[in-house]
């Protein structure tokens, strides 16, 4: 059996009390924010969407089925039933499958749903048959920045902000 000399024991301790007391005094890991809840996700889209002051701003004709089962889904939202009111904008969304405005309505409901890649596929969507310019459009590129900023993503939430940036159409200044 091997017997450690005291010098050595006291010199083996006395190096683990050293990288104890280093560990205890590094600084801590830097802590990374929540993050943002699904209704403050929602209120960042919607109010891009409010923002978006374009000269463009393309508001389809609505078919009156679809208009109801749009206001419903609205009143469910309101009401708290996020579940209803998905339900209806999918069966909305069966008798008007390429509607801009009810696929972004839509994605929308998903972020509100934590359903996050459903809702940037949708977004995505939108943004490919809709008009690319005014509140819809920022609303989609602003879904996409919501997702990647949720997932940890500031690289893709940057570049989708660009692409929001986009959506903008100045007015002809008038003299």
């Amino acid at each position: 059996m091997m017997t450690v000399s005291r010098p050595l024991r006291f010199l083996s301790l006395s190096v683990a009390s050293l990288l104890a007391g280093c560990m205890a005094d590094s600084p801590p890991a830097p802590t990374v924010p929540p993050p943002p809840s699904p209704q403050a996700m929602l209120n960042a889209i919607r109010a891009a969407g409010a923002s978006e002051k374009s000269v463009i701003d393309v508001s389809p004709l609505r078919e009156p089925g679809v208009a109801t089962l749009q206001d419903a889904a609205q009143a469910d939202e309101r009401a708290g039933r996020f579940k209803a009111a998905a339900d209806k904008l999918d069966q909305a969304l069966r008798l008007s499958p390429e509607s801009p405005d009810l696929l972004q309505d839509r994605a929308e409901l998903a972020v509100r749903l934590q359903e996050f890649p459903v809702a940037e596929k949708l977004a995505q969507e939108s943004w490919s048959i809709g008009p690319r310019l005014g509140p819809l459009c920022a609303r989609n590129w602003q879904t996409v920045v919501e997702i990647r900023l949720h997932d940890g993503d500031a690289a893709g939430a940057v570049k989708a902000r660009q692409q929001r940036q986009t959506c903008h159409k100045p007015g002809i200044n008038r003299y």
